[in-house]
Parts: structure tokens; C-alpha cells; sequence
């Protein structure tokens, strides 16, 4: 019955894409998906305060004698106030008036101006002039059919579920440039699961739209915890993908005032210097060779080397194991060749990091999983809770996951994880972290490797080295008997070789050519 729920919210959420794409005609996603997810968002606080608002007119309770005008008592209840003139139904009701796009920047100017955690967030770019009017009323219609109820936290479960189908649809549309602002729910499920950020602080580097800090709240509520269990912190330098972020997490209800923007970048402007998190989650942009690493060469993040200023990859690791906490623990995406340069330096880094003994976990990713690039990449694992703290002892020891077979194909292009694939890989890890638990190696898909393993591949991580090769499974059928079957299959298909090679000769002699066969023809043919 789940799955059956399940297949018919992909099926809502996949028409509704397809029927807001439709209006799109001359606009670029990259362009189209603010004016959207701008409106889904502002279609979702408007629910959210007309079921608060109602609930005010009517006076019972908790409510009696409640001004249903005064905007302290929807930020009591943690409910953004929204003007009249930002009401989806009144917006909803201009949406077929030449002037609609005007409406809309007016609201979103309004909401911000009465909402200041919203100030220079929301999008204004619905008076453009490329944007075709009567489309864009055909959006405020179908956006205004979302809502399936009047509960406000429905509204946010369906309106939440369809602004994340709707980023991971505008990043695939997008391109490599989508990949920018998003990272693929397999991805970041995997990691959410891995690294379990039950209580503390969360940290991204390199936020996107928010992704990993959805994942982590919706994590802490699936396993009875309390939303407000975890604290976020975050930073993006591009601004259009912050504005998605925090919009991303308003959405939800998620308090993002620790979120940050500037244009310089967590390296060059680090927004939270002091901040030690007991989770980290980031996935950087891959083998990045514009990050100023010239004007960083003694910087204090550098503990295990200085990264090369032709790729940040190291850098971004030592950035976040800068803000790792005593005991925390971080999740990392990076391209495949991390696990195994020597150039620049890159491998004395390495060779640091595994020496002080952070390691704790390397997966494999298969191909396809990301929007933006084939190329498969890898998840690095790093703990300071190596020693126990609630876990077995894991110093000298590193865990090895190949997941590159794990997944299943959507399309030409692009494959995903199940929930039980992720299952699976989060599984392993946490059965081998367990005091008592059931873990063991399984040839071809994880391997516990002690630190004089890794040693003697000179500190080159690729988990291919370390799993080995699974063992083909035992048919039954005695090795002389396959032999004698296959041997006389490829009996018949060399005579029926034999056979077409005769029949073309015939057919090219009939029309007066000749084919001339030479020495090494025969010598074949024998």
C-alpha cells in the first residue's frame, strides 16, 4: 500500500512538472525555475497563513479573542504574515488581469518587507517583459490546485514534495549548471543515512539549494527525533542558489538565519570560523581550479598540507575537517581521482589525513547518478569518534564500499538509488561501527582494510583494490560437461562463419567480382 502511495505522488508531481514545462515556451530553465519554485513557495506560505488565519476568525481555544489582523500572532505560531495584497487569493483572482506580473513582484515585496528572514530572498521577476502573461496565469492556476486540504501541514508535506521534485527536474533540465545548485536525493540520502545526525550541529560549506539540510531534518523526524534537535549552518557564494536555499528550508519550516551568502566563498570569507559541527555534509564543486588558492598559502585550515591551486578538492577536505567538532563526523562527495593523485602534492595530503587516522569509510559511486556529469565520484567518511564514543573501536581501520553495480537506470542517462540500495550500503557501515555488530567482508561490495593494508597500495583508496572481485556464483553443471556444451556452440557458429563467408564469395562472383583470398585468409581458414 506504501509503494502504491508512493508511485501516485511521483505520478502527481511528474504531471504537474510537465504541465508547468509546458508553459515555459522561449524561457531557459535556468531562468523559469524561480519563477516556479517562486511561486510554489509563496503558494505555501499563503496556505500555511490561511489556515492559521481561519483558525483566528473563528476564536476557539488557544485562539479566543485573537486579532486575526495582527501579524504577532502568526509569528507566535512561527507562521509568516502574508498582506492582503500577497494572498494566493488574491493574486489568484488577478491572474488572468495584463498586470499579474506586477502582482506578484508587489507581493513578494510585500512579504519581504513584513517578514525580515525573507529580506532579499524571494524572487521579482514576474513583469519581465519575456514572460508571457497569460502563461504565467496558467501557473498561478495550476499551482493554485496544489494544495489537497486545508491543514497546513499538508499543504507543506505536498507543496514540500513538489518544490524537491521540482529542483531535481529544473537541474536535470539544467544540465551541468543544475548540478550547481543540487545534488541527487540518492546521493544525499545515502550520506544522511550514513553519517545518522540524530542531534548538534550541521554544517555545508557549499549549501546549494539546501538539499542536505532537508534530508537531515526529515531524517531526525523519520526516527522520532524532534525537528528542532539539529541546528543548521550553511554558506553558498552564488546568490541565486542561496535565494533557493533559504526559500528550501522557509518552505519546511527550518530555521536558515545561519545559512550565509557572500560572493567570495568559504575560503577566501569562511561566514562561520568558530563554528566546530558535529555533522558535516558538502557536496563542492569537483577538481575546482579558480578558488584563490594563491592567496591561502599559510592558511591555519591546511593541517595535512597545502592544496594545490589547480584543484580544491583537498582543500575543501581540510576546510571541513577544520570545523569538525571533537567527536564529529563528516560526509563528503568528491571526484574519483581523489582517492589516488599524486600530483601537486595531493598524495603526502592523503597520506596525512590517513595517518592521523580520520578515514573512516570510502564508497564507490556508480556512473550516472549526478545531473550534471557521467563520471563516477566517491564519498569520503571522516570521524574523530574513531576511539568509541558509543561505537566500537575503529583506529587502524578503514571501511571499503563498492556500490559502482548498486542502482537501477531511469533513463539513458541517469540512475538512482532505491531505499533499500541505500539501505544496504548505510547498513554495512553501521553494522561494522557497532560494538557487536553483524559485519562481514563480502567479496566484491565491502572490505574492512587495517591502515598497513592501505600501506602497501600506497595510501591509494579506490575500494575496487580492496574488495576484490565477487565470486561467480556455482551453476551446478560439472566444468567438463560446460566445457563440451561450449565447445560444440562454437563449433556451429565457426561452420555457420564458413557457410556465410562461401555464400557472399557466390553472390560476388555472380556479378563479375572475384574475391581474393590471401595466405593468411587460408592460413585461417586451416
Amino acid at each position: 500500500m506504501a509503494k502504491e502511495k508512493k508511485n501516485n505522488n511521483e505520478r502527481f508531481e511528474k504531471t504537474l512538472f510537465k504541465a508547468a514545462d509546458k508553459l515555459r515556451k522561449n524561457i531557459d530553465a535556468a531562468e523559469y525555475k524561480h519563477i516556479v519554485l517562486g511561486l510554489v513557495f509563496l503558494k505555501y506560505i499563503s496556505d500555511s497563513f490561511e489556515d492559521l488565519h481561519s483558525k483566528l476568525l473563528a476564536g476557539k481555544g488557544d485562539y479566543e479573542g485573537a486579532d486575526p489582523e495582527d501579524a504577532d500572532e502568526y509569528r507566535a505560531e512561527n507562521v509568516f504574515w502574508v498582506p492582503k495584497i500577497a494572498r494566493w487569493s488574491y493574486l489568484h483572482s488577478r491572474a488572468k488581469q495584463p498586470t499579474v506580473g506586477k502582482d506578484v513582484d508587489d507581493a513578494m515585496e510585500a512579504i519581504e518587507k513584513e517578514n525580515q528572514t525573507l529580506k532579499g530572498i524571494l524572487p521579482k521577476v514576474y513583469a519581465r517583459p519575456n514572460l508571457d502573461k497569460a502563461s504565467l496565469g496558467g501557473l498561478i492556476d495550476l499551482i493554485g490546485n496544489i494544495a489537497l486540504g486545508d491543514e497546513a501541514a499538508k499543504s507543506k508535506d505536498i507543496l514540500g514534495r513538489v518544490y524537491e521534485y521540482f529542483l531535481g527536474e529544473f537541474a536535470l533540465a539544467e544540465g551541468r549548471k543544475g548540478g550547481q545548485f543540487f545534488t541527487p536525493k540518492s546521493i544525499v540520502q545515502t550520506m544522511v543515512e550514513m553519517i545518522a545526525p540524530y542531534k548538534g550541529r550541521v554544517f555545508d560549506p557549499c549549501c546549494g539549494s539546501g538539499g542536505m539540510f532537508v534530508m537531515s531534518e526529515k531524517f531526525v523526524e523519520n526516527h522520532k527525533g524532534k525537528v528542532n534537535d539539529i541546528s543548521i549552518y550553511g554558506q553558498e557564494s552564488n546568490q541565486t542558489t542561496y535565494r533557493l536555499c533559504r526559500m528550501n528550508l522557509a518552505l519546511r519550516g527550518i530555521d536558515g538565519s545561519q545559512v550565509k551568502w557572500n560572493n567570495e566563498g568559504s575560503f577566501l570569507k569562511d561566514e562561520h570560523q568558530d563554528l566546530k559541527a558535529d555533522f558535516i555534509l558538502a557536496n563542492p564543486p569537483f577538481n575546482d581550479s579558480d578558488w584563490s588558492g594563491q592567496l591561502l598559502r599559510k592558511d591555519p585550515r591546511w593541517q595535512h598540507g597545502v592544496p594545490p591551486t589547480g584543484n580544491a578538492n583537498y582543500a575543501w577536505m581540510q576546510h571541513m575537517i577544520y570545523h569538525l567538532s571533537p567527536k564529529g563526523i563528516m560526509g563528503l562527495v568528491l571526484a574519483n581521482g581523489s582517492l589516488s593523485s599524486n600530483t601537486s602534492g595531493e598524495g603526502d595530503i592523503r597520506s596525512g589525513i590517513i595517518g592521523a587516522d580520520l578515514v573512516d569509510c570510502i564508497v564507490a559511486l556508480p556512473k550516472n547518478l549526478f545531473y550534471n556529469v557521467t563520471i563516477p565520484a566517491c564519498l569520503w567518511f571522516i570521524s574523530r569518534k574513531r576511539a568509541g564514543n558509543g561505537n566500537r573501536k575503529r583506529s587502524g581501520e578503514i571501511l571499503f564500499i563498492d556500490a559502482t553495480e548498486v542502482g537501477h537506470m531511469i533513463d539513458r542517462k541517469h540512475r538512482v538509488f532505491t531505499d533499500e540500495d541505500v539501505s544496504q550500503i548505510a547498513n554495512t557501515y553501521h553494522e561494522w561501527r557497532k560494538e557487536n555488530g553483524d559485519y562481514e567482508d563480502i567479496k566484491g561490495f565491502c572490505k574492512s582494510a587495517t591502515l598497513a593494508d592501505v600501506e602497501k597500495h600506497k595510501h591509494v583508496l579506490t575500494p575496487g583494490r580492496y574488495v576484490g572481485i565477487p565470486d561467480e556464483e556455482d551453476d551446478g553443471v560439472p566444468f567438463e560437461e560446460k566445457m563440451k556444451t561450449l565447445t560444440a556452440e562454437l563449433a556451429e557458429q565457426m561452420a555457420e562463419e564458413k557457410r556465410l563467408d562461401d555464400e557472399i564469395r557466390e553472390q560476388l562472383k555472380r556479378v563479375g567480382f572475384e574475391l581474393e583470398i590471401t595466405d593468411c585468409d587460408l592460413k585461417s581458414e586451416r
